[in-house]
């Protein structure tokens, strides 16, 4: 006969044969089931793996104030190995046989678009924290991460009016993000009246490692006679080789500044830094942030990892807003069902780590500053420029023409994520 004991003893089993983690061994009718969708093997891995302990944190720290709606939270999660459609099958696997209230996970657009027509399918609710080339808004997805609006337009605007730069290199990986970012970031300088003879693209698979032939190209680039600069959508462990060829031939931030979208502190741990002092990163958080709240985030991150030493990031406090922000609504709604969370949480605000406030808007991105970091030989960023106040997530660019026309607002009665402002239809899903 088989006891409740010997259950109970199985479903642990189960959880260890898949490599499932939870936060704490409680049973199923006494948790709620957090997602957690993050690469922690594959080239994506050196990015994503704080992610996953940033979201254990949270909950842990979610948990020692009671837990949500009476239950305790628990964590599963899953290794989607940097491998695009293997995302799909783990998101799947969440939402279907573990049946998890929300999942907070990917990183790259590519997995982002694998994932989303399980999302539509099982009606879920995912977190994406990271920048990405916007042109989507779905109902079942909140984009805590910068639209080009609160990244790469803001950082093209700073290298044109505080370095006078007149060339541009576009570098990125070859996938969705960097070549639409880049699609928009062209059209944004040729209406600056940038000419095609002054923008260079590249790009270059993931995991990319001999970067001695391109970078060698950059540098006869910029010694045209203009002051040139490199705006890099490089992702993953390419950015290692990348910056340290950078070193290797020479090129100084005061010769072809490098902005990057994709390199934060996390990146920087595994780098020599001494050569890429004063090149350049835009994000919307960086460690070196003076508050409050930034200071308690960062004792209680390097408390939970045991390392005094651990960095943090900004797709982290994408993860820490896109968090409460989940919190606030079902408890506001009194529900984990995921239409009532989904109506519930427009219009919410909670504390980002800059010391203010991020709303979530009705086209499911929210509000954030806009901040341009300088490399410092210690890995962390001095900021040097700053928006003014809070920046609204854009989820459709103005630069590209048939994006112009589209608005996105979840709210009923229009609930639809691109809608033709000029022919008043509503386009489908989203993307």
């Amino acid at each position: 006969m088989t006891t409740a004991k010997d259950k109970i003893r199985s479903i642990g089993l189960a959880a260890l044969a898949t490599g499932m983690m939870t936060t704490a061994a409680f049973a199923a009718d006494d948790t709620i089931k957090v997602g957690v969708l993050h690469s922690l093997s594959g080239t994506m891995a050196i990015s994503e793996t704080t992610l996953k302990d940033a979201m254990l944190m949270l909950i842990e720290e979610q948990n020692k104030k009671g837990g949500l709606l009476g239950k305790q939270l628990e964590a599963v999660v899953v290794d989607p190995a940097s491998d695009w459609p293997l995302f799909a099958e783990k998101a799947r696997e969440l939402l279907d046989v573990h049946d998890v209230a929300a999942v907070f996970g990917n990183w790259t657009s590519v997995s982002r678009k694998s994932v989303l027509p399980v999302f539509e399918e099982l009606n879920g609710i995912l977190f994406y924290p990271v920048q990405y080339e916007g042109e989507e808004s779905q109902r079942n997805v909140f984009y805590t991460g910068a639209a080009p609006n609160q990244q790469a337009i803001p950082a093209v605007d700073y290298l044109l009016e505080n370095e006078g730069v007149e060339r541009w290199v576009l570098a990125g990986t070859d996938y969705v993000y960097p070549r639409t970012t880049n699609k928009i970031l062209e059209a944004y300088l040729k209406s600056k009246g940038v000419t095609d003879a002054d923008i260079m693209i590249n790009y270059t698979p993931f995991g990319h490692a001999d970067w001695q032939t391109i970078v060698s190209d950059i540098k006869t680039f910029g010694t045209e006679g203009k002051k040139t600069a490199v705006v890099s959508t490089i992702n993953g462990d390419a950015n290692v080789p990348f910056y340290k060829e950078l070193g290797n031939q020479g090129i100084a931030a005061t010769d072809i500044p490098v902005v990057a979208f994709s390199v934060g502190e996390e990146e920087l741990a595994g780098l020599d830094t001494a050569p890429l002092v004063g090149h350049l990163a835009a994000w919307n958080y960086f460690q070196s942030v003076e508050s409050d709240e930034n200071a308690q985030f960062i004792e209680t991150w390097r408390a939970f990892t045991g390392d005094d030493e651990r960095v943090t990031n900004d797709p982290m406090e994408a993860h820490y807003i896109g968090f409460n922000m989940w919190v606030d609504a079902v408890e506001k709604a009194g529900t984990t069902d995921v239409d009532s969370v989904i109506d519930s949480i427009i219009g919410v605000s909670v504390p980002n780590l800059s010391g203010g406030y991020s709303t979530m808007m009705p086209n499911h991105h929210i509000t954030k500053p806009v901040l341009i970091g300088e490399i410092q030989d210690d890995g962390q960023f001095e900021i040097v420029d700053q928006s003014d106040g809070l920046v609204a997530g854009d989820a459709w660019s103005d630069y590209l023409p048939d994006s112009a026309k589209l608005i996105s607002d979840w709210r009923s009665p229009l609930s639809c994520g691109n809608f033709n402002v000029a022919t008043a239809t509503c386009g489908g899903k989203g993307s």
